[in-house]
């Protein structure tokens, strides 16, 4: 799509998930895992910051992981998110391809990667502003450690994840392997990925990466 054919604000929506910094690690993590078996601002600060797992918070045991089925819906509901998921691939250059313009109450899931719930880790990206209001995940900065994520998947279960780490990752440190990889072998973990730190009206980026990781604890039908 030219610059010509995109809606008003889209500069603003591309830069707001940061998909260039993305594209760094998925372009050589990625690659492991399919060849193997606007005008508000994201209500993150700061340059690297780290939530973490607070003292005293107790985290439920893993999950035996799950067999395949893609994602339909997301739903944190410590902070009110709820909102449906599609398959996104790799765009021209190679990044993850967001959820269309016009959709951006829209969670993408990288389709070619792991799918939630199954072994291994499956992402989750959604912009956090528009050019004129907050978009899906503008509130992911505020999730906790010990909060849940539930995904309905296309079988009928619904795999629920327990978030253990909250992190916001600068963009000139972005480690994709520590993003992106596993914690733990073996285990379904879960990335939400959103725009973060301040805008640079420069560069029209964002200056960090939120990222929630989280593993799966139960299933329910």
């Amino acid at each position: 799509m030219s610059a010509a054919d995109r809606p008003a604000g889209t500069g603003r929506l591309l830069a707001g998930v940061a998909w260039a910094v993305l594209l760094l690690g998925l372009w050589f993590w990625g690659r492991e895992i399919t060849d193997g078996p606007g005008g508000t601002s994201a209500p993150t600060t700061g340059d690297v910051a780290a939530v973490g797992r607070p003292l005293g918070v107790p985290l439920p045991p893993a999950h035996d992981p799950l067999r395949p089925a893609q994602p339909q819906r997301v739903d944190i509901p410590s902070i009110g998110i709820t909102a449906p998921v599609v398959p996104r691939g790799l765009d021209a250059s190679g990044a993850v391809d967001p959820p269309p313009y016009a959709m951006p109450h829209t969670v993408g899931w990288f389709g070619r990667g792991t799918q939630p719930g199954a072994t291994g880790t499956a992402l989750l990206v959604g912009h956090a502003d528009t050019e004129t209001k907050p978009a899906v995940f503008f509130g992911l900065s505020t999730a906790r450690p010990g909060d849940k994520v539930k995904v309905t998947r296309a079988d009928g279960s619904v795999a629920e994840f327990t978030i253990d780490d909250v992190q916001v990752f600068d963009r000139e440190r972005f480690d994709p392997q520590k993003v992106y990889g596993p914690r733990e072998d073996g285990r379904a973990e879960l990335r939400l990925i959103t725009c973060g730190g301040s805008f640079d009206r420069a560069t029209r980026t964002y200056t960090a990466n939120v990222v929630v990781s989280a593993y799966l604890t139960a299933v329910r039908n």
